[in-house]
């Protein structure tokens, strides 16, 4: 597990890198505005109209530090990394489990149980810290307990791909009611991802797909392939296995990240921006306080539930990536998900 979690952000549109010694070298207007070791780095994030030169993609690949280049909007583009890295053996049992229908069923299962009940739990939070008892919110809470029991019985993957589907349902559906500032801008009617239509919207892909970044590097250094999953399909450029890890954290550390951002006024509506087609994006400053949340976020501590360990969130994806490779290797009969209290 690498400790060393610094991850570079480039949000400055028309900026570049270069590479300087062993040091990648950010350009903008023709200046050199930062230089940071390439050995501190844990990975490198562009977004929108941001390039690099050769000689840096190559220099950074060598040194295991990947650059992954999304749009604007936090959809992912592309990503640079070095040759393939990890026990051979492993993934060769990887994708033995991919094609054993039984084993992905609990793999997949597993899960999502801990997806439903960590969003369940981010509902009874909310109404606990805010004395509220709305009827909403109450069938909500009610309903996603129920789910959480049922799927534990559920035998047949695509049954549980419904359910989750329910689940997200019922979660989103009441998801409006914990924005509790600017409500006239910051409205949540329902999840639109490809383009976001509203505001909040573009806050949550954009950190999804951070997260998604996020847990890939940690799969990858367990020597796991991120791109053959148990629960999502697999597509050519889909990175399947990181989009199943990452359920577990996006209800009670992504989604809080955006409400948390939104309640305390550290956004604006003056912040964001509408396109032609109705689809809405982040101007550079408020795509740096989401970042910078997220990075103070990723610094607090919480005890993990099956090591029993205080740890960074940030490095919760990096436990789990390792709990999965044990799992998988036959080292543990069950893979135990992350469930957060």
């Amino acid at each position: 597990m690498r400790h060393l979690l610094n991850t570079m952000f480039v949000t400055t549109q028309g900026a570049w890198l270069s590479l300087e010694g062993e040091c990648v070298v950010i350009h903008f207007n023709k200046e050199n505005i930062k230089k940071f070791p390439i050995h501190i780095m844990e990975s490198i994030l562009c977004f929108g109209r941001v390039s690099a030169t050769p000689p840096v993609m190559g220099f950074c690949a060598t040194k295991g530090v990947p650059i992954s280049f999304f749009t604007e909007q936090g959809r992912y583009l592309a990503r640079v990394d070095g040759p393939v890295r990890g026990n051979v053996l492993l993934r060769r049992q990887q994708y033995r489990l991919a094609d054993d229908k039984v084993a992905s069923l609990a793999i997949a299962r597993s899960i999502l149980v801990a997806k439903i009940a960590n969003s369940r739990s981010v509902l009874m939070r909310f109404a606990r810290e805010n004395d509220t008892e709305l009827s909403s919110l109450t069938a909500a809470i009610n309903y996603l307990g129920y789910l959480t029991q049922d799927l534990q019985r559920c035998n047949n993957i695509e049954v549980l791909r419904g359910k989750e589907g329910d689940a997200a349902k019922t979660y989103f559906g009441v998801f409006d009611n914990m924005i509790l500032s600017n409500k006239e801008y910051f409205h949540f009617a329902d999840r639109s991802r490809r383009p976001p239509m509203d505001e909040v919207n573009a806050m949550l892909s954009f950190v999804y797909s951070m997260l998604a970044h996020d847990v890939a590097s940690a799969l990858e250094g367990v020597g796991l392939d991120p791109a053959v999953g148990y629960l999502h399909k697999d597509r050519p450029g889909r990175p399947s296995l990181a989009l199943d890890l990452m359920e577990e954290f996006r209800s009670w550390f992504a989604d809080r990240l955006v409400l948390s951002v939104i309640n305390r006024k550290q956004v604006n509506p003056e912040g964001f921006s509408r396109a032609e087609n109705g689809s809405v994006s982040m101007d550079e400053a408020t795509r740096k306080t989401v970042i910078a949340a997220w990075h103070s976020r990723k610094q607090d501590e919480l005890t993990h539930p099956f090591t029993g360990d205080k740890v960074q969130i940030g490095l919760i994806p990096h436990i789990q990536a390792r709990l999965l490779a044990r799992h998988i290797r036959g080292d543990m009969e069950l893979y135990p998900p992350y469930v957060w209290k």
